[in-house]
């Protein structure tokens, strides 16, 4: 598939008026689903002070309530600006399997909006990271959690 330019544009716009109407940082996403807008997002870290709000993510969030469903297979993300490491991992772990944007991380820097750093950061081995990341193998007496799950998960 080949990428659509009038969702690149609303995923623009958004931003855009992200910026303008709420003060917001410039990113906005648009999920599609069969060339239909099923969600967006703009990224609302400053008017929530959750990291999370990311554009994408608020986009998948939307998407996923609406479907009733953490997949979203099928579907395919517009983003104003190239997706970070956490929204490209929930990208990843939700099914979609395309992402188009606008904007790229150099075009991001001048401006302090880029996370290639975050992205060269999680390209080394774990152990070699700025943060610590160690397995502790610490069990509990009773049923594992993962044991829970095989015995009560949804079919």
């Amino acid at each position: 598939m080949t990428a659509e330019p009038r969702f690149l544009t609303l995923a623009i716009e958004l931003a855009r008026n992200n910026v303008i109407d709420h003060g917001g940082r410039p990113f906005g996403a648009v999920l599609v689903k069969d060339g239909q807008v099923l969600a967006t997002g703009v990224n609302e870290i400053l008017a929530t002070h959750d990291p999370s709000t990311h554009a994408e993510l608020q986009a998948i969030r939307e998407a996923a309530t609406k479907r009733r469903n953490p997949r979203l297979d099928g579907c395919v993300m517009y983003a104003s600006s190239h997706p970070c490491p956490m929204c490209l991992s929930a990208i990843h772990m939700t099914g979609i399997r395309e992402v188009y944007y606008a904007y790229s991380n150099e075009d991001g820097e001048p401006y302090g909006l880029s996370t290639a750093g975050v992205y060269a950061e999680m390209a080394k081995p774990v152990a070699q990271q700025s943060i610590r990341v160690e397995y502790v193998p610490v069990r509990i007496d009773g049923e594992n959690p993962f044991d829970c799950w095989m015995r009560v998960k949804p079919v």
